[in-house]
């Protein structure tokens, strides 16, 4: 979920796609480790980057209301403008439900560095938002 968080559906299944297809290949390493999920969402990182994915943001308005019906494409839009690790966190948090301790073990962050990734994400959302209407 983090590495579809980062770097959207298609970009990022392919890079968790990577990092799994790692850590099959490197058990023997990947159960020594003490925070895997941490190392193994760098892996599926440097997949994307090597691979020259970009982050989202992505082009809106090829999602049509019959894509997500339910998701209001301006969001989609400002959410893509967001940094990485402010869009990782705050779609973690608040779209996956993950607690911010979480999200810290994943991003190999403090859960102090990753609240303040949440706070400034969701003051820029409400700015752009407040811009885009």
């Amino acid at each position: 979920m983090a590495l579809v968080a980062a770097y959207g559906p298609v970009d990022g299944r392919i890079a968790a796609v990577d990092a799994l297809s790692w850590a099959w290949e490197h058990w023997d390493q990947v159960e020594q480790m003490a925070n895997p999920g941490g190392y193994l969402y760098r892996v599926g990182q440097t997949s994307a980057r090597r691979n020259r994915v970009r982050p989202i943001p992505f082009d809106a308005a090829q999602l049509g209301a019959d894509v997500l019906p339910e998701v209001n494409t301006g969001l989609l839009v400002v959410v893509g403008q967001l940094t990485e690790q402010q869009r990782t966190a705050v779609m973690l948090t608040h779209a996956f439900g993950w607690t911010v301790r979480e999200v810290a073990r994943t991003m190999d962050l403090a859960p102090s560095t990753v609240q303040t990734h949440v706070e400034r994400g969701l003051d820029r959302l409400r700015h752009l938002l407040e811009d885009h209407r």
